[in-house]
């Protein structure tokens, strides 16, 4: 097995281009609680064969996602993470099961307008952040991922929704996406994804995402939680717009 430096189907200038991407984008996750994972999604898309970057982006946030759970440990609200762990399972037991090609613009409109509900609707019901009501969630969100890949904007709104404090938003937001990432090397690799060609560069950009992470955590502590809950709406918004046009474009051509 040879591992190679920079996969084949990039250049040298797009592979040290994406490595200054993954460092800004965790960077903004760290400092705003979201977006991040998403935008490096974008900008991996422009590149990456498709085949490669649902699995590929998955480790590069893995790695990222515990970078962050690390440096913010002490945050991490516990009870959230071991009420979500068990529905990471079910969750990704049964999409590794199906494995189907779902329509991914029905997915899009629908974490797209349930983010935007999470962001400015009425609060849910306190029984939805019981400890079933996050299992729920996580099994739905951790199926869902391993077919779109842009889960996390729901799970960071549902999470903030739980906490207020932005320490630990951004620490829990961060476990739980670690948990729903690591069965993606399992299940893919199980599929017959071939990861040690692109372990070198996933490696890589998990160690830019580790030093945005640190800097976007100190940039946290200039903020105040109410600053900190407006930017995540905003941000969490035009995401889900985001989103809702990629279902439309989707669903209309």
């Amino acid at each position: 097995m040879e591992l190679t430096l920079i996969p084949e189907n990039l250049s040298p200038y797009i592979a040290v281009f994406l490595l200054l991407a993954s460092a800004i984008t965790s960077m903004i996750t760290a400092s705003l609680g979201a977006g991040g994972g998403v935008l490096l999604l974008v900008l991996m898309a422009m590149w990456v064969p498709p085949a490669a970057i649902i699995p590929v982006h998955g480790m590069i946030q893995l790695g990222s996602n515990a970078g962050r759970a690390v440096l913010a440990r002490r945050h991490t609200n516990w009870k959230t993470i071991a009420a979500f762990a068990p529905g990471v399972l079910v969750g990704a037991g049964l999409g590794a099961w199906l494995l189907v090609d779902l329509p991914a613009h029905l997915w899009q409109l629908t974490i797209a307008l349930f983010v935007l509900y999470l962001c400015w609707g009425p609060s849910l019901p306190k029984g939805a952040f019981g400890p079933f009501g996050v299992f729920l969630a996580s099994a739905v969100t951790s199926f869902v991922s391993l077919f779109v890949g842009a889960t996390g904007p729901l799970v960071a709104a549902f999470i903030k929704q739980m906490h207020t404090e932005r320490f630990t938003t951004v620490a829990t937001f961060a476990t739980a996406m670690c948990l729903q990432h690591a069965p993606k090397a399992l299940v893919f690799g199980v599929a017959g994804f071939v990861f040690h060609e692109w372990v070198v560069f996933i490696l890589g950009m998990i160690a830019c995402g580790f030093a945005g992470t640190w800097i976007g955590l100190h940039m946290l502590r200039t903020m105040s939680n109410r600053l900190f809950s407006q930017a995540f709406n905003i941000l969490l918004t035009v995401l889900a717009l985001r989103l809702l046009w990629q279902a439309a474009s989707a669903a209309l051509f």
